[in-house]
């Protein structure tokens, strides 16, 4: 298990570019299986979800070549639909949670699926009634399967129809299109997820052949075909770290750049912080954050404390909830995070108590921060990564903090940034990657 060794309250400067989106790619790299042309996929992100999920697709039969670390071509034109019912892809996608995306292109180009029990995020409960209900509703029976110890899908022939999902899930929504695209006549899914991953996977298949109009409204309508082709796709970079690197900035004073930023696809994730007091200038594509020596966190109009909490897109993505809190403790003034979707997430805040911060956990679901406003640096601890956005949340406290930090399990941080440790020092940070 590796740790990071980080030595705080260095200022960064220089310029970051981005990674490929991971939450996208996890839809994209699934839809793969809908075809059995080619399908070439750039900006990948270089991380451990991501080449776990490749793996997996080589060892159902696709055929892999890869021209660098983040551009792949897939050919799925031999799959082996059995292997999903194996032991081997029950350990490995149980690692996984977006293993459960094969099962709608499984399940639409071959009738049948299989899903382990999810892995990813100890962040609380993670249903996948969405998904399942998506699938039975177009016809597919669901099942436990005993002899596998693990859930089978079925369907001899997928059909159209009316939908309106319980709760607009992402990767249920995505599953769903895919399952769809080749269904017999009409799917209408209302409530549906519009984020802007959804809306490139929808675009990728209308590229391919697919027929879906409503693209970025929660209303979708698939009609069906009978077989897609090939494409080329590009990914969008990672919203998630474009957040990460702006509070980044401003909690290490830094004057940080982040190159071809895809600012159109950010929603309100600037305005989110700018609310923080966090200054920064848009120029074309990128983001320029200059060195600021204090922000101040902004109040509502009536002078009432400022609540920051997650929301479907277009509202605010809770991936980000951890990174706002963070950043949050060196601002001047106070602000209420409230953690919706995830019962877990906000367990991180004891790590931040321990390094000085002010913050009361109020429930499962939201924290009030109270900002120092610098007149206390975070101190260096030893501290351990719970999840994929905590433990960068850790990390961008660890590198403002005063003193040295240990970040143990950091497996978890590697799970979603790429090259984390590298693309930091690039930009002066004090940062070790210890193997132990």
């Amino acid at each position: 298990m590796s740790s990071f060794e980080v030595r705080g309250g260095k200022q960064l400067k220089g310029e970051i570019v981005p990674q490929g989106a991971k939450n996208e790619a996890l839809q994209i790299l699934s839809a793969v299986l809908l075809t059995a042309e080619p399908v070439t996929i750039a900006n990948i992100p270089d991380i451990l979800d991501v080449n776990l999920l490749i793996e997996l697709l080589d060892e159902i039969g696709v055929k892999i070549s890869r021209s660098n670390r983040h551009t792949c071509t897939f050919q799925a034109d031999q799959i082996d639909a059995d292997y999903l019912a194996s032991d081997e892809f029950r350990k490995k996608g149980g690692r996984l949670r977006g293993s459960v995306m094969l099962a709608g292109p499984m399940l639409a180009r071959f009738g049948k699926a299989y899903i382990p029990k999810p892995g990813g995020d100890k962040i609380g409960r993670r249903r996948l009634d969405t998904h399942i209900i998506g699938f039975e509703k177009l016809g597919a029976r669901f099942e436990y399967d005993e002899l596998h110890s693990c859930f089978k899908l079925s369907s001899p022939r997928l059909r159209g129809a009316y939908m309106l999902l319980d709760e607009p899930s992402v990767t249920g929504t995505a599953n769903i299109i895919m399952a769809a695209v080749l269904a017999e006549g009409i799917t209408t899914i209302y409530n549906a997820a519009c984020e802007p991953y959804v809306q490139q996977l929808c675009q990728m298949l209308n590229r391919m052949g697919a027929r879906i109009r409503g693209i970025g409204s929660n209303l979708l309508t698939i009609e069906g075909v009978s077989k897609l082709g090939g494409t080329t796709h590009r990914m969008l970079p990672d919203m998630i770290e474009i957040g990460s690197f702006i509070g980044l900035a401003a909690m290490t004073q830094s004057e940080i750049t982040i190159k071809n930023a895809g600012v159109e696809h950010l929603g309100v994730i600037p305005e989110k912080f700018q609310q923080l007091g966090i200054q920064f200038q848009i120029k074309g594509d990128d983001i320029y954050i200059p060195s600021q020596d204090v922000y101040e966190i902004q109040t509502f109009m009536d002078g009432g404390i400022l609540t920051i909490y997650d929301h479907p897109w277009p509202g605010f993505t809770p991936d980000l909830l951890s990174i706002v809190l963070v950043v949050a403790t060196q601002a001047r003034g106070s602000v209420l995070i409230h953690q919706k979707m995830f019962e877990s997430r906000l367990f991180f805040t004891d790590k931040l108590i321990d390094m000085g911060a002010q913050i009361i956990l109020c429930d499962p679901h939201r924290a009030t921060v109270i900002g120092l406003g610098r007149k206390q640096n975070l101190r260096g601890i030893t501290m351990t990564s719970p999840d994929i956005r905590a433990g960068q949340a850790l990390l961008i406290a660890a590198l403002s903090a005063e003193g040295k930090s240990i970040i143990q399990n950091i497996e978890q941080i590697d799970r979603g940034y790429q090259y984390i440790d590298e693309r930091l020092r690039s930009l002066g940070a004090d940062i070790k990657r210890v193997v132990s």
